[in-house]
């Protein structure tokens, strides 16, 4: 007699026990890493088995309040170990992120709990009042969070109020589910939702913690906001992955962050080049002791070739790690190891572990090695699309690979070397200028601080090449000086028709110099 045949299991029971999700992973980090330290902030330290019971505590009440699988929760705060903590939570009560921006208007701010159709939003005592304005029908409650030694806004109930101990349901989301909506930083246009899983940030992490290096043994400072991708995806996830340890900040301040790198010694150090810029003028920075930054990353734009330089004479112990990328693909695409800086200095490196790139002419051929193209990515990081938008995703994804928006050139080896953004490549008198070389010869001048390159409207040359500078401290520079210094490094044709001297650039919480709002400003 045969025996009952067993009933196939359903592929959805598999597939449950296959999946993987962002607070999984703390559970395992939790249990791999227990007593040792995972945060300090201010005066709040957490071991990661403290770490974990916060963050159920807040997903339970997070649950009580009747936030439902799939519920947008944004937050719009400085860091904090209440970011973090809220940040694990809201994955963990299977709901999504949407970090903000909290250097927007209250306009700005609306648009994204709007467009995003948040319930519920977080702030701080430096938020709440641009919260509170931007709020809409649809957020039914918004809740104030401690910040780095500062109480919650007054009035307003306090993250803390939500921590239970009701027992939490098991998850119901993961794998390829929507874990955030990221919005972009707008420096073109209105922001877009980036639609990340819970798969592409952990394809991402893995990326990072063997190509960056993280190991339990770390020590990070995150000083650059946590609502961005870079500090959050790219440095403190793969760093609490591992079991690192992480001292959060709010302020990306020179004196702050030299005072944290010394007090906590500080192993591992991301900052765009406008931080690092800032550290290196700092009066303190001669009396700081820093032998023990081993590891330091930048990103988010261009790091002139005369800083890297620079950094390499006061730092000689800081290997340095050169991420591009975007929030669309989780968001580091490519890395220049520390090894590799000496020969290729400015460039954005080669793909990292889990992403394919190559670079196209405008009918998707990839070009040869030294022609330049738009950079292209195949990924399981990738976004899933853009948050209501199938026009602009349908964009992106056309030919099927990702369209970076960004210009380059590969040599033969496959070394990405970034030229520009597609709408930064300056076009005068029917000849293309690409900002960053003209930066970067700019930047060679002993006086000059920080630079922007544009190209602003001209009736001669259509766009005329437009130096905007900001002079180092105790230096002067006149408009003929830099043309000299262009003279003998620049085609004529590259030379600035224009040159402007500013007190500073203007740039979003990230470190990207916004370059359409200082077009704006010189209309």
């Amino acid at each position: 007699m045969n025996p009952d045949p067993i009933a196939p299991l359903p592929d959805a029971v598999i597939a449950r026990a296959r999946t993987q999700s962002l607070s999984a992973m703390l559970a395992r980090a939790a249990e791999r890493h227990g007593e040792r330290t995972a945060i300090i902030c201010g005066d709040v330290t957490w071991s990661y088995a403290e770490f974990r019971r916060e963050v159920d505590r807040l997903a339970s009440g997070l649950r009580r309040l009747g936030i439902a699988p799939g519920d947008r929760v944004a937050i719009l705060a400085r860091n904090s170990h209440a970011f973090i903590a809220l940040r694990f939570a809201i994955a963990r009560a299977d709901a999504v992120l949407v970090p903000i921006n909290f250097m927007l208007n209250a306009d700005d701010v609306r648009f994204i709990l709007d467009h995003s159709g948040a319930r519920v939003l977080f702030v701080d005592q430096t938020t709440a009042e641009v919260g509170l304005a931007a709020r809409s029908e649809q957020v039914e409650h918004v809740l104030g969070i401690d910040g780095e030694n500062v109480p919650p806004p007054a009035g307003m109930h306090s993250w803390t109020s939500l921590l239970c101990d009701d027992p939490l349901e098991p998850e119901t989301r993961g794998g390829e589910d929507l874990l955030q909506i990221v919005y972009t930083s707008g420096t073109e246009s209105r922001p877009k939702g980036a639609m990340l899983s819970h798969n592409s940030v952990l394809w991402e992490y893995q990326s990072c913690i063997i190509d960056c290096e993280w190991t339990r043994d770390t020590v990070a400072l995150h000083a650059m906001p946590l609502f961005h991708c870079a500090q959050l995806d790219c440095m403190i996830g793969p760093a609490l992955h591992v079991g690192a340890r992480n001292v959060i900040t709010g302020s990306p301040a020179a004196h702050n962050v030299l005072q944290l790198l010394t007090q906590h010694e500080i192993t591992s150090f991301f900052a765009p080049p406008t931080v690092w810029i800032s550290l290196l003028r700092a009066p303190a920075m001669a009396s700081c002791d820093l032998s023990a930054l081993e590891k330091g990353y930048y990103g988010a734009s261009i790091m002139p070739v005369e800083v890297l330089r620079e950094l390499g004479e006061r730092l000689p112990q800081l290997r340095l790690w050169n991420l591009y990328g975007q929030t669309e693909i989780a968001p580091v695409a490519t890395i220049l190891f520390p090894e590799e800086h000496a020969a290729r200095l400015g460039s954005a490196g080669r793909p990292t572990l889990h992403v394919e790139t190559q670079i196209v002419d405008d009918a998707m051929v990839p070009v040869a090695p030294g022609e330049i193209g738009e950079i292209v990515h195949r990924s399981p990081q990738l976004l899933s699309g853009y948050w209501n938008d199938p026009q602009r995703t349908a964009e992106a994804f056309a030919g099927g690979w990702f369209h970076s928006g960004d210009l380059g050139v590969a040599d033969a080896e496959g070394y990405i070397t970034v030229v520009d953004r597609k709408k930064d490549m300056i076009k005068t008198g029917g000849e293309n200028v690409a900002s960053r070389e003209v930066e970067e010869v700019l930047y060679q001048h002993a006086a000059i601080s920080e630079v922007a390159v544009i190209g602003m409207p001209d009736p001669k040359w259509i766009e005329a090449v437009t130096a905007v500078i900001v002079l180092r401290e105790g230096h002067t520079l006149d408009v003929q000086g830099v043309l000299e210094h262009c003279a003998g490094h620049l085609s004529g044709f590259k030379i600035p028709k224009q040159v402007v001297f500013a007190e500073n650039l203007p740039r979003n919480a990230s470190g990207k110099i916004l370059k359409r709002e200082l077009r704006h400003s010189l209309l």
